[in-house]
């Protein structure tokens, strides 16, 4: 696991060398209000990195932990960084205040590039040819001692894009797409 000041020195690198994308839509409705502060606590099963960020504060997104957030969903295999849909990160804070407030969210996968795509693509018929993972619109997400069921349940009642469920590879797809679902 990395600590933050070499986590924050990969970020620096990366952000100099600049994000490959920019997404920050919320849906207006449902940002919280201006007192309520929202942490995550994010694992990345492929990387062993670990970030623990309060994204929101004072009522607004705070740029240096969106970046760190950032950072941990990037195309790990490519090294490329994407600017994530901030829904996201609220719709993940949401799943984490009702399922597991004290336990890191394990990410399956965040942002891919489209090389990266079509990389799985070819070894799965479960990867869509136009992935919102692409856009920095979708992640793939497990919760320890939590059943993929669960999960599952709760990510529907967000009512908030896409939700895809995937029992045998173990993990909840969410996206900030229209509305749907679907099980893979």
């Amino acid at each position: 696991m990395l600590d933050r000041r070499n986590f924050l020195q990969q970020l620096g690198a990366v952000t100099a060398a600049g994000l490959t994308g920019f997404s920050t839509s919320a849906h207006a409705g449902d940002l919280p209000l201006i007192g309520e502060d929202r942490s995550l606590h994010l694992y990345n099963i492929h990387t062993g990195e670990s970030v623990k960020s309060t994204f929101w504060s004072q009522g607004q997104f705070v740029d240096s932990e969106i970046e760190m957030l950032d950072m941990l969903l990037r195309d790990f295999r490519a090294n490329d960084v994407m600017a994530m849909d901030r829904q996201l990160f609220h719709d993940l804070y949401e799943l984490q205040t009702r399922l597991s407030p004290n336990k890191a969210m394990n990410i399956i996968s965040g942002y891919r590039s489209p090389k990266t795509n079509a990389k799985l693509r070819n070894g799965s018929n479960g990867v869509a040819k136009r992935s919102l993972h692409m856009q920095g619109r979708a992640i793939d997400v497990a919760i320890p001692n939590v059943s993929h069921k669960d999960l599952h349940k709760a990510a529907l009642e967000l009512k908030s894009g896409g939700v895809g469920y995937y029992p045998n590879s173990g993990f909840v797809h969410l996206d900030s797409g229209r509305v749907r679902r679907w099980q893979g």
